[in-house]
């Protein structure tokens, strides 16, 4: 059994009922729900919207591999109606997201999934929620806690 952190996002419809569709889903599919952040709204990161968002972040108990926890997450993007992931910095408004941030103390580099999420310490909108749920939690990779890379971010 891994514990496996995840992002969720929607900026597209009842973003709220998105993320709960989402949630519900990743119960039924990938593991059980330990537990889960408060829902955030929060303006758009890397592109330009009219269109706010609304994050959260959970921790789930899995019995799958990492990969397998992808493609299970890209079924339900696509089920929800997300065709296509943003790539090359290119961001654009969806209906979904979901991103593996942390699985167990893991690191892992394949040509379609890195575990840290490397981009999580720059965003607050990651941050935020997953402290909420897991302030203690030790990064990895750089070796701090997740409140600590939260107070370094907001300092900045």
């Amino acid at each position: 059994m891994a514990t496996v952190y995840l992002s969720l996002g929607s900026n597209l419809g009842d973003k709220e009922e998105n993320l709960q569709r989402a949630i519900r889903n990743i119960e039924k599919r990938i593991g059980k729900i330990i537990s889960q952040s408060a829902f955030y709204h929060t303006e758009p990161w890397g592109f330009e919207s009219r269109n706010t968002f609304v994050n959260a972040a959970i921790g789930i108990d899995t019995l799958w591999a990492p990969e397998e926890v992808l493609l299970r997450l890209r079924d339900i993007e696509r089920e929800m109606g997300r065709l296509c992931k943003s790539s090359g910095g290119k961001y654009a408004d969806r209906i979904i997201d979901l991103d593996i941030l942390l699985y167990d103390d893991l690191i892992y580099e394949s040509p379609t999934l890195s575990i840290p999420h490397p981009l999580m310490r720059e965003r607050k909108f990651v941050l935020e929620p997953l402290a909420e749920i897991a302030p203690d939690l030790i990064h990895p990779v750089w070796h701090q806690s997740i409140r600590e890379l939260l107070a370094l971010l907001t300092e900045e």
